[in-house]
């Protein structure tokens, strides 16, 4: 049967998702979950691919098991041999055509940024921390122009062939307090391509570029800013119909 997981970790441990050789991946720390209980091996397949040191809160994989028994007993199974900073949220029946990236609507992402000139060691294991005052509204403005279809071969690579065309549903940036969250959500995102925007954002909120400027960069007109660190960006949801 094929089964449908929704998976939480902390990722600063780990090379990404995908599984490698003799590096600890969230992939291969499933896997090597599944087989203990199961006795199969089984391959999984995610949503997407994060980087190494990207968390996640919401990422969709599917497995195929001859597995008999309620989800709910594989799940909680699953949750007593994982690591600590992986767990299993969720775990259901899935049509036998489903896919967790293809069956996929859209990703939805958050970069977090501690804005403040005092260092923080609890908050800077998730955040990166920018001491200069940033001007969120304007990061907010400029986020805005992202919105809809658009080549974003500007800001990455795609992880397959040489379509850079992705469709933005959501893009927003606000101040919490200290913190400066940039929430982007789309039908898909190219490598690296959430990094180098926040990054962008960042020279818009320092002042180094202005709304206009980030509009060309968008259009390919003007080069976009650095990747940031990887520790700020959790994929928060895939969602599904």
């Amino acid at each position: 049967m094929r089964l449908l997981a929704i998976v939480e970790y902390d990722g600063t441990d780990f090379e990404g998702f995908q599984i490698q050789k003799r590096r600890r991946t969230v992939q291969g720390e499933i896997e090597k979950a599944l087989h203990q209980i199961t006795g199969e091996r089984i391959r999984v397949t995610g949503a997407g691919r994060t980087d190494t040191g990207v968390h996640a809160a919401g990422l969709g994989i599917h497995l195929d098991t001859a597995w008999d028994r309620p989800p709910q007993v594989l799940q909680r199974a699953l949750n007593a041999v994982l690591p600590t900073d992986i767990a299993i949220r969720e775990l259901a029946h899935a049509p036998a055509d489903f896919s967790a990236r293809y069956s996929a609507k859209s990703r939805a992402y958050r970069y977090v940024i501690l804005n403040q000139a005092v260092r923080s060691p609890l908050a800077e294991r998730y955040a990166l921390r920018v001491p200069e005052p940033l001007d969120a509204d304007a990061m907010d403005a400029a986020a805005r122009c992202l919105i809809g279809k658009h080549d974003f071969g500007a800001f990455g690579t795609p992880p397959r062939g040489d379509n850079t065309v992705r469709e933005m549903y959501r893009a927003a940036a606000r101040r919490e307090g200290a913190r400066v969250l940039i929430d982007l959500e789309a039908n898909a995102f190219l490598y690296r391509m959430v990094r180098r925007i926040v990054g962008t954002l960042l020279l818009v909120g320092k002042g180094a570029m202005n709304v206009a400027e980030f509009r060309q960069v968008v259009e390919k007109k003007r080069r976009a800013g650095e990747a940031v660190p990887p520790h700020g960006l959790c994929l928060i949801e895939v969602k599904y119909e």
